[in-house]
């Protein structure tokens, strides 16, 4: 049996061991517990702050530099792109105030306010926009430090599908910009089947425009006035004279058989609607002995709706001049 000195030695003995192994333990735990907040504290901001901030934003090139736009903006201010920009899904919530003039974007932007022409800095503000589209840049510095902001000089593109495509990529929606141009190739396929037998395959189409300041002048197929949706989508044919510059060309009313075509259409700028240059045009020698005038096929075209060429309005007006060739070719057989 042990005597009481043992005893005690052995009991000092196993405090000193269990003194020491609990150190161990709670070193241990504290070593663990610190790489573990090390490790979460390295994680959380590659797991959300960094991809998220990535995904947010993107660097998109401009004229003026490089701009950080979000990669899907929700909120957007432009002047003269609304129809652009909704062709592909966007949220147009400020444009200039002719685009409310627009009689095939007029439902789509019922909550859309007026920032005026320029973009007035603070009607885009009251506006709280996350992305401004402009194609002037006259206020290009004020309205760049209230949202990221994109300057697309006028003539950018030169036709729908390159118009859609730009506006699809800025707004993130290219799914969108392939479902709309995928929707305007099958309106046009119709609308050129439905001219067969109609038109004849070498008939001209001219497009001409009159002021109110007795200004006449003669559109190519990219400067409004339905010349996407007659030469490109159509595919019907500019007299020669025309193809030869299809820039917009002024002429005066001595010059205008030249340009002439046999089917010509006519827009008039005339907003306090006083119509005289209108009536001198028609009661003019030259325009009376015109060929489309004798064989009745002159159309005089709304200013608002064919002087428009966004994607939606182009797209609006294959159907209202394959109706109206229709039903002037009916008109004419009587």
């Amino acid at each position: 049996m042990p005597n009481k000195k043992s005893l005690l030695t052995l009991a000092a003995l196993l405090l000193v061991l269990t003194a020491i192994v609990s150190a161990c333990g709670s070193n241990n735990s504290k070593g663990s517990s610190t790489s573990a907040n090390k490790a979460e504290s390295t994680a959380a901001p590659a797991a959300t702050d960094a991809p998220q901030a990535e995904e947010q934003f993107r660097t998109y090139k401009t004229d003026k530099g490089d701009v950080q736009i979000p990669v899907k903006p929700q909120r957007i201010v432009t002047d003269y792109y609304g129809g652009e920009l909704l062709s592909v899904g966007a949220n147009v919530v400020g444009v200039e105030p002719t685009t409310f003039d627009n009689p095939f974007l007029k439902d789509l932007l019922k909550d859309a306010k007026e920032v005026g022409a320029p973009a007035d800095p603070e009607k885009t503000l009251d506006l709280k926009p996350d992305l401004i589209v402009v194609m002037y840049d006259e206020n290009y510095e004020a309205l760049s430090k209230i949202a990221p902001t994109i300057h697309i000089p006028y003539g950018t593109t030169s036709n729908i599908s390159e118009a859609v495509k730009l506006f699809g990529d800025i707004v993130g929606t290219p799914e969108k910009a392939d479902e709309f141009l995928a929707n305007f190739d099958k309106k046009a396929a119709e609308g050129r089947e439905k001219l067969k037998g109609i038109i004849d395959e070498n008939a001209t189409f001219g497009l001409y425009e009159l002021t109110d300041k007795g200004e006449l002048w003669v559109f190519g197929d990219n400067a409004g006035r339905g010349g996407q949706a007659v030469y490109n989508a159509l595919g019907l044919k500019m007299p020669e004279k025309i193809s030869a510059d299809k820039a917009t060309t002024q002429l005066s009313l001595e010059v205008l058989p030249d340009y002439a075509a046999d089917y010509m259409f006519l827009t008039t700028y005339d907003p306090e609607k006083k119509g005289e240059e209108i009536g001198k045009l028609k009661n003019s020698p030259v325009w009376k002995n015109l060929d489309a005038s004798k064989n009745n096929t002159i159309f005089y075209n709304d200013f608002d709706t064919f002087y428009r060429y966004d994607p939606i309005a182009i797209t609006g007006q294959i159907d209202m001049i394959v109706d109206m060739l229709i039903a002037r070719s009916e008109e004419n057989k009587k």
